[in-house]
């Protein structure tokens, strides 16, 4: 998706661009050359060379003169461009592996048109166009498979810096920085008093490492920095498509949309308007307490603020054109994330926490938004039997996580999956507070009445048959059986 850039953003870094002495291993300049082969395989060499550079983007620049720079303009017009009965962009995202992002931008300085290719650093595997690696040496463009050197130090790169510092802005000064981080929420959140200077300002978000110094006295904004405090973050090209989307369907289908909103705040800053957000649209059941009726949401607000941290937290940032993305039927809430899980779903209640992006795990279990200790699935499977409610799904796609949470079902409407799900989840639990599980506490969690224990028995059995949970003492009476996980 291509993120609106002004004219003034487009001329200063054109200018900015022509500054630099001659092409370089990140920056191409052309006048009116637009052949999709030399593009594609400019994609991929400018991108793989960019991450070995520890740059954010690269750059193709047309209508630019080679030797000098100067600014002659250029026929090329890549929004109507076509190739293969194709349109241009189309043909090249096709032909480009993995996904990254990639965006033309065409303006107009005097008069004279320029396009831009903007291009996002490779960032976890070379980038290919169509089957092939591409490499810069110099200024020539070269096959990555010929320069054995120049591709183990590619890998390197890969396995050397996490995305959370890669640079999500290069070159601030230090009033863009304050212009794209809404630094108040992060002196707020951190409970730290806001400096009365922008030199303390500044000093307190370097050292959290969401800004970098540069020697020129600039400033880069790390990818930590923008996922969590980015004012928009469709300031950030490349972290536009990671922002939260909530949506809303009518009944228990995706046939007919209700409401659709892409949250465009930080995560850290924007955590509590979305939880809000969320909690307003939630359809609310009606229960009876102490004889009077009353409405409350279908959902426990603390579960669905752990399953939102979690999916937040754990998603794969290196796959592209997807985000976190929360979808609110009539009977349940799908919470998704990119990237499967580091551990079996399985073993969510009882598995050290692990994630594959530490800094922002850490900095928002600092502020409360997250668990310390991993305890956030048995949060949510507690309040989930608190609510009397189904026990919570974690489900694996080919590239994403999706947890579902149900809408309050009375025992006679459940499913054999619900049953059998929710006796192991309840077993799970038990065991992890150091207690056992037997036929009573399953019953109380089910909410069954005594006379009908012989049906919570019949689950029992379903889950030891289907070898998810056994026996803790196999010789013990039927009254004394207790239940642990498998895996205990």
């Amino acid at each position: 998706m291509s993120v609106p850039q002004s004219q003034e953003h487009l001329s200063s870094l054109l200018r900015e661009l022509c500054k630099l002495p001659k092409e370089t291993e990140w920056v191409e300049f052309k006048h009116s050359n637009d052949d999709p082969q030399m593009i594609g395989e400019y994609i991929s060499a400018l991108a793989n060379s960019a991450a070995l550079l520890g740059k954010q983007s690269a750059y193709i620049v047309w209508g630019i003169a080679d030797e000098d720079h100067a600014l002659l303009g250029t026929n090329f017009k890549p929004s109507t461009a076509r190739h293969k009965q194709q349109e241009l962009e189309n043909w090249l995202l096709q032909k480009v592996t993995p996904k990254i992002h990639f965006q033309f931008l065409e303006f107009e300085i005097e008069d004279k048109p320029f396009v831009i290719l903007e291009i996002a650093a490779a960032n976890h595997t070379p980038v290919q166009f169509d089957g092939t690696e591409y490499i810069r040496i110099g200024s020539y463009k070269k096959k990555l498979r010929d320069h054995s050197a120049k591709e183990r130090e590619l890998w390197r790169t890969f396995d050397r810096v996490p995305f959370e510092q890669q640079r999500a802005a290069e070159n601030q000064n230090s009033e863009q920085v304050l212009k794209r981080l809404d630094y108040p929420s992060y002196f707020d959140l951190t409970n730290l008093p806001l400096p009365d200077n922008r030199t303390g300002i500044l000093d307190a978000l370097e050292a959290d490492r969401l800004i970098v110094k540069t020697d020129n006295g600039h400033w880069h904004i790390s990818n930590l920095g923008a996922v969590l405090f980015a004012k928009q973050l469709n300031d950030f090209p490349h972290l536009a498509r990671k922002a939260v989307r909530v949506i809303l369907y009518k009944g228990s289908s995706r046939v007919e949309t209700i409401r659709e909103i892409g949250g465009n705040k930080g995560y850290a800053s924007g955590f509590e308007r979305l939880i809000g957000f969320i909690n307003n649209l939630l359809p609310e059941n009606e229960v009876i307490g102490q004889a009077l009726r009353k409405s409350v949401p279908m959902f426990p607000e603390l579960a669905i603020r752990e399953l939102v941290a979690n999916a937040i937290i754990h998603q794969d940032f290196t796959l592209s054109g997807t985000g976190p993305m929360i979808e609110i039927f009539s009977d349940r809430m799908e919470i998704t994330n990119p990237g499967i899980p580091l551990v079996d779903t399985q073993r969510f209640l009882d598995s050290p926490p692990r994630s594959r992006n530490e800094g922002l795990a850490s900095f928002l279990r600092r502020i409360g938004i997250c668990e310390e200790r991993g305890s956030g699935i048995d949060k949510v499977v507690f309040q989930t039997e608190v609510y009397q409610l189904p026990a919570p799904a974690f489900e694996v796609t080919q590239e994403h996580t999706r947890a579902v949470l149900f809408g309050h079902k009375e025992f006679k409407d459940m499913d054999k999956e619900d049953r059998i799900r929710a006796c192991y989840q309840h077993c799970c639990l038990k065991y992890v507070n150091r207690e056992p599980m037997n036929n009573t506490s399953l019953r109380e969690r089910l909410g069954v009445e005594v006379k009908n224990s012989a049906m919570v028995s019949r689950i029992i059995k379903q889950a030891v048959e289907a070898a998810i949970i056994r026996p803790y003492d196999p010789d013990a009476g039927t009254k004394a059986m207790r239940y642990i996980p498998f895996w205990a």
